[in-house]
């Protein structure tokens, strides 16, 4: 018995501009926007894509991001450049607080 397809619905351009921003005012999920204008998961996910809203539930992250490129930018490599400073303190500490809690006070440190 062979497999029937299911008819392929289109949208027009200005359907799916509606239906997108429905979804963003409404703050919907994919499950959501499926059950009340039929659309798959896949292919909202690839419209919000194709349309630069691409962060959870219809928000605007790309399009922010496309804005204030410099500036975010220079806000990562400065977060970046000071969580390198201060990693190897916290690693070292958070480990000597577990070799001491499973040792049981300080754990002696032999030279080889």
């Amino acid at each position: 018995m062979a497999k029937t397809r299911k008819k392929r619905q289109t949208y027009t351009e200005e359907k799916r501009a509606s239906i997108l921003a429905a979804a963003q005012k409404g703050g919907l999920t994919a499950a959501q926007v499926k059950k009340k204008y039929g659309v798959t998961p896949v292919t909202y996910y690839s419209w919000r894509k194709k349309t630069g809203v691409a962060n959870r539930r219809g928000g605007t992250a790309r399009v922010a991001r496309r804005a204030g490129g410099d500036i975010t930018s220079q806000v990562r490599s400065e977060v970046q450049s000071k969580v390198r400073q201060i990693l190897p303190e916290i690693v070292r500490s958070e480990v000597s607080s577990y070799l001491d809690s499973v040792f049981g006070g300080r754990a002696r440190r032999t030279r080889v």
